[in-house]
């Protein structure tokens, strides 16, 4: 302190203006607050990391250093996960029902015609829309992504599996005719397909929930074009000969010795129960009876004369 009460700086102690600490200092202490933002970055992303599992999703972890590499047995349910990037990967995979379309619709699914084609038993080829529904186990994700490495199910959906319902529609429609398959014995083939799908994908945990065709099946437009008719197919063709109404038979007489218009009427009248015909079938059956008889009274007055010229030569 000096003589009017003015008090000193400490040697070699400089102040700034208005009282302020040095520039050097502040310097210190921002370039500390920026090496620990760098530090807890690069902590938390390349040495420690946190994810969320959300609901109806499971986790599977991928490691991807140390004697055990590959996907971990044991999935990683719902909730916080801490991990370490340089150490393992975390890739979750949706456990809720998945629903997929193949049309030829551009508006369902993919803009793109994706409809499916098989070939019945008699090698007839045939058009359908698909839809199927599955879900993947949450116990057996592991063993899900050890056998198709997907990460994505889009690519699962649109390629492993479509491929597999493919070749199943392919498989099971070679035993079947497509009378059958468009008949009766349809919810039967289907269900046969869905169960050899299920087959090939339960061993990593896939479930199919739902398969059918949207709409019915579809054939080429010439095949279309003879059943339409009624006589393209062989099994309407062999009931049309069993009617005796087959357009291929001519003029051949059944086993009776009965030509296709008799069996016609017989028919006719069976299916009528005895109830009588239209007149227009009367008066033509008259007319043809009448025709008959004048053509053979005609005959026997030709033969007569013929005869009497006989008699007087002799």
């Amino acid at each position: 302190m000096t003589l009017f009460g003015q008090v000193e700086s400490p040697r070699g102690r400089e102040t700034g203006p208005y009282g302020n600490p040095p520039v050097n200092k502040l310097v210190k202490a921002g370039a500390i607050g920026v090496g620990v933002v760098v530090a807890l970055f690069v902590f938390f992303n390349y040495i420690a990391a946190l994810t969320r599992i959300g609901a109806g999703y499971t986790g599977v972890e991928i490691l991807l250093s140390g004697s055990q590499r590959g996907p971990s047995e044991i999935p990683i349910r719902t909730g916080w996960v801490f991990y370490s990037p340089l150490r393992s990967q975390i890739i979750e995979f949706p456990t809720y029902v998945q629903t997929v379309k193949w049309t030829r619709d551009p508006n369902e699914g993919h803009a793109i015609n994706e409809e499916m084609s098989f070939n019945s038993k008699e090698g007839m080829e045939i058009y359908s829309d698909v839809s199927l529904s599955y879900a993947i186990d949450p116990q057996k994700v592991p063993d899900f992504y050890l056998k198709y490495r997907v990460s994505d199910l889009e690519s699962f959906t649109h390629g492993i599996l479509r491929d597999i319902v493919r070749n199943s529609l392919n498989e099971v429609a070679s035993t079947y005719t497509i009378e059958q398959i468009y008949g009766e014995q349809k919810a039967e083939f289907l269900h046969k397909v869905q169960a050899l799908i299920q087959e090939r994908v339960a061993p990593v945990g896939v479930g199919i929930q739902q398969f059918g065709f949207i709409g019915a099946p579809r054939v080429p437009d010439v095949i279309a074009g003879h059943h339409r008719q009624g006589a393209g197919h062989p099994a309407r063709r062999a009931g049309a000969q069993r009617a005796g109404r087959d357009p291929g038979a001519g003029g051949q007489a059944d086993r009776r010795g009965r030509r296709p218009g008799q069996v016609r009427g017989y028919s006719g009248a069976r299916r009528s129960r005895g109830q009588p015909h239209p007149p227009d079938l009367d008066h033509a059956a008259a007319a043809g009876a009448s025709s008959v008889g004048k053509s053979a009274g005609a005959d026997r007055q030709m033969e007569r004369p013929a005869a009497h010229g006989g008699n007087q030569r002799r």
